[in-house]
C-alpha cells in the first residue's frame, strides 16, 4: 500500500472538537501526576493560561473530585505574567489559575508559582533567574502546556524571540495587545510588558503539547507545524523537541495541507463536496475560472486521480460550476412561483415564519444585514431574536455619557423616581472612579444593555421589522459583567425553544462563526443546536430549514458556500446604514479585534471578496454578496 505524505513536522492530532482534546491531554496530564506519585517524586507541570487550557482544567478538576486524583506532589510553574499586575486584578493571571485550577484542587499553596508582577522594575532579572534556577532545582519540567497566539507566540516569546531566550520582561506584540483589549476594557489599558518563560526553558521540558482552537489560530498553526523553524513563529521552535506534539480541533488544523487539501496527501473519496473543494481550490490556485481549467492544471497540481475519474477536465468543470451556479440567489426566503429543483431554498410557503439569531445586537446587521432586509421586503414573516445584551462591548465613557444625560434630565424636570435616580447617579459615580480591575456593577450593566437595547430597536425599525417581532431573550450565561462568561445552563437552551415554539419558524438564521470555541457566538450556536435537536420531533420541525452566517471577520470557504444572496451597491450602501445605527460600536470600541476598521468596513470588505471569488471563479460579477451555509439537523 502506497505511504500517505506528510507535510506536518511535528506529531499533530486533531479532534471533532475542544472538549475532546482537552480530555485527552487532561489524562495525559493525570497519568504523569499518578506516575509520579507512585515513584514518590514531584510532578512539575508549565502551566499556560488564555481560553485555550480552560477544558483542561476544568477535566483535571473534575478528576479530582470524582476519581480522586490528588495534587499533594504537584509543583506548577506559569509561563507568562503581565507587567505591572496587581495579583488579584481581573486580568491577572495569578487570579485565572486560582478561578480555573488552584483553588478547586488539593495543590499545596507553596507549590505553585507564577512570575511577579508586582516587582519593582529593577528586581524583575533577579527574579527571572531565580525562577529558572527553582525549576532546574527540581530536574527541570515534566510536562509543558502551551496555547499559541495569533502571531505564532508561545507564552509571551513574541515574534522575533530566540531559540536560546531565556526568563524575562519582554515588550508586547501589538497584535498580543489587540487580542487581550477585550480584557482590559480596550487597547490603551492593556499593560504593554509582560514577563515570560523563555524558548529555552520551554524546549527543556521533557513534554511539550501545544493547545490550539478555533479558525483564528489555523494559519500560524499552520506556519508552525509545516513550515520552516523561525524566529517569526516562535511556535515553530518545537519542530526542534524530541516529546512536543500538537492538539487540535477541526477548526485550528483547517490550514494544514491534509484538511485544506487532502488529496495532496492521500486517497480520498470524490464525493461531490470533496469534487467542489478540489476544483474550487485549483481553479483559485492557478488564476483560471472554472470553465477554463485544462486537463494540464488537473495533471499538474495533483489531481490526476480526479481527471482520471472524468476522464476529461471538461466534464469536471462544468459540473463544478453548477453546483456553483445553484447556490446564488436573490430569493434567501424561496423564489415563489419558480422550478426550486436547483434553488438553494423552498419555493413554499411562499411567506415563510423566519427567526434570525443574533448572538450580540448587531450580528444580525453586521453579518446579513443585506439578507435581512430582502427577507422582510419579500414579505416574509421576520422575527429577530437577540440573545445576549451585548453589555460588556460598551465603552466606559459611552454609559458615563447616556448615564449623566438622564441625571441631568431628572434634575432639570424633577423627575419623581427616586429608585432610577439612584441607579443612575450610582452609576455615574462608579464609572469616573472606576479602577481597571474592576468588573461593572449591575447598574452599569443595565444601563450599557440598554444602550445595545436601544440601537438594535433603530436597526429594526429601519429594516422594517415590527416590535412585537423584536425579541431581546438576555440569555443568563452571558450575565457576568466579565469577558469569561458562565457555561451554557438548562435556563439558556429552553429560552430558545421557546422562542421557536411559539414562532414555529421554516427558517432560522444563526451566527455560525466558530472562530473562538470558548467565545459568544459558539455558545449561542450551542443553544441553538441543542434547542433544535430537542424539537426536531415536532411536526412543524419537519419543514424548518436552519442557515448559518459568519461574523464580521470571515466568510465560509468558497466550496462550504450553499446560498450566496448578492446585493447590489444600494443594497450594500443601505446596510452600512443599518450597521451606523449601532453607534457605541463605532470608533475604537473594546472588541475592535486585529485591525483598525470599524465593523461596517470589514463587513462591506468581506461581502465584496465574497462576490470577488465568485467573479474569479466565472461567475456573474456582483458588487458583494452574503453566505450561508445549511445545517441539516
Amino acid at each position: 500500500m502506497e505511504q500517505a505524505i506528510s507535510y506536518e513536522r511535528i506529531p499533530t492530532k486533531i479532534y471533532a472538537n475542544s472538549d475532546e482534546a482537552s480530555r485527552s491531554v487532561a489524562l495525559e496530564i493525570a497519568s504523569i501526576i499518578r506516575q509520579k506519585a507512585g515513584e514518590g517524586k514531584p510532578a512539575v507541570l508549565g502551566l499556560a493560561t488564555g481560553s485555550s487550557p480552560k477544558k483542561v482544567y476544568k477535566e483535571l478538576i473534575r478528576m479530582h473530585k470524582e476519581e480522586g486524583l490528588s495534587f499533594q506532589n504537584v509543583v506548577t510553574y506559569n509561563l507568562d505574567e503581565y507587567y505591572p499586575m496587581e495579583p488579584d486584578a481581573v486580568q491577572s493571571y495569578v487570579r485565572f489559575m486560582r478561578e480555573q485550577l488552584f483553588d478547586h484542587v488539593d495543590i499545596p499553596s507553596g507549590n505553585w508559582h507564577l512570575p511577579d508582577g508586582t516587582l519593582p522594575l529593577e528586581k524583575v532579572a533577579d527574579f527571572c533567574r531565580d525562577y529558572e534556577e527553582q525549576i532546574e532545582r527540581y530536574g527541570g519540567l515534566d510536562f509543558q502546556l502551551l496555547g499559541i497566539g495569533r502571531n505564532g507566540h508561545i507564552g509571551f516569546n513574541e515574534p522575533g524571540s530566540l531559540v536560546n531566550s531565556k526568563t524575562r520582561l519582554m515588550t508586547l506584540d501589538l497584535t498580543t495587545r489587540i487580542d487581550a483589549a477585550g480584557d482590559f476594557g480596550g487597547l490603551a489599558k492593556v499593560s504593554k510588558k509582560a514577563i515570560t518563560m523563555g524558548i529555552n526553558k520551554i524546549m527543556e521540558a521533557k513534554r511539550v503539547i501545544l493547545l490550539a482552537w478555533g479558525e483564528h489560530k489555523a494559519e500560524n498553526v499552520a506556519r508552525a507545524v509545516e513550515g520552516s523553524v523561525s524566529a517569526d513563529v516562535p511556535a515553530s521552535y518545537l519542530q526542534h523537541h524530541t516529546n512536543a506534539a500538537f492538539v487540535l480541533d477541526n477548526s485550528a488544523a483547517s490550514q494544514l495541507t491534509r484538511i485544506r487539501t487532502p488529496w495532496m496527501v492521500d486517497a480520498v473519496t470524490w464525493d461531490r463536496p470533496m469534487v467542489k473543494k478540489a476544483v474550487t481550490h485549483l481553479a483559485l490556485q492557478v488564476g483560471k475560472p472554472v470553465l477554463k481549467l485544462t486537463n494540464s492544471d488537473y495533471n499538474e497540481n495533483g489531481l490526476s486521480d480526479l481527471l482520471a475519474l472524468y476522464g476529461q477536465a471538461y466534464d469536471i468543470n462544468i459540473e463544478v460550476f453548477n453546483y456553483l451556479q445553484h447556490t446564488i440567489t436573490g430569493w434567501p426566503g424561496g423564489k415563489p412561483n419558480a422550478d426550486d429543483s436547483n434553488r438553494p431554498e423552498r419555493a413554499y410557503p411562499a411567506k415563510k415564519r423566519v427567526i434570525i439569531f443574533s448572538p450580540h445586537p448587531d450580528d444580525d446587521i453586521i453579518s446579513m444585514g443585506g439578507t435581512f432586509q430582502r427577507l422582510h421586503d419579500q414579505g416574509h414573516d421576520v422575527h429577530v431574536a437577540y440573545q445576549t445584551s451585548g453589555n460588556i462591548a460598551v465603552a466606559d465613557d459611552e454609559a458615563l455619557r447616556f448615564a449623566e444625560f438622564v441625571v441631568d434630565f431628572n434634575e432639570k424636570f424633577e423627575a419623581n423616581n427616586p429608585k432610577a435616580n439612584r441607579i443612575y447617579r450610582e452609576a455615574v459615580k462608579f464609572l469616573k472612579n472606576k479602577k481597571d480591575s474592576e468588573v461593572d456593577t449591575s447598574e452599569v450593566r443595565y444601563i450599557k444593555g440598554l444602550i445595545r437595547r436601544g440601537e438594535a430597536k433603530n436597526t429594526c425599525r429601519y429594516v422594517g421589522i415590527p416590535k412585537e417581532n423584536v425579541h431581546f431573550l438576555d440569555m443568563p450565561f452571558y450575565e457576568t459583567g466579565k469577558v469569561q462568561k458562565n457555561p451554557i445552563g438548562e435556563a439558556d437552551v429552553q429560552i430558545v425553544m421557546d422562542l421557536i415554539e411559539e414562532v414555529k419558524p421554516h427558517q432560522i438564521y444563526a451566527a455560525g462563526d466558530l472562530a473562538d470555541p470558548h467565545g459568544t457566538h459558539k455558545v449561542c450556536l450551542d443553544a441553538i443546536m441543542d434547542a433544535v435537536t430537542r424539537l426536531k420531533h415536532r411536526e412543524y420541525m419537519n419543514s424548518c430549514w436552519v442557515w448559518l452566517y459568519k461574523g464580521a471577520w470571515q466568510e465560509w470557504d468558497i466550496d462550504q458556500i450553499e446560498m450566496a444572496v448578492p446585493m447590489s451597491p444600494d443594497q450594500v450602501l443601505k446596510k452600512r446604514y443599518g450597521i451606523f445605527k449601532h453607534q457605541s460600536q463605532k470608533d475604537g470600541v473594546p472588541f475592535q479585534g486585529t485591525d483598525s476598521r470599524e465593523f461596517w468596513q470589514r463587513a462591506e470588505d468581506r461581502n465584496a471578496s465574497t462576490a470577488e471569488l465568485y467573479n474569479k471563479l466565472g461567475l456573474a460579477e456582483y458588487e458583494a454578496m452574503e453566505a450561508f451555509v445549511r445545517w441539516k439537523f
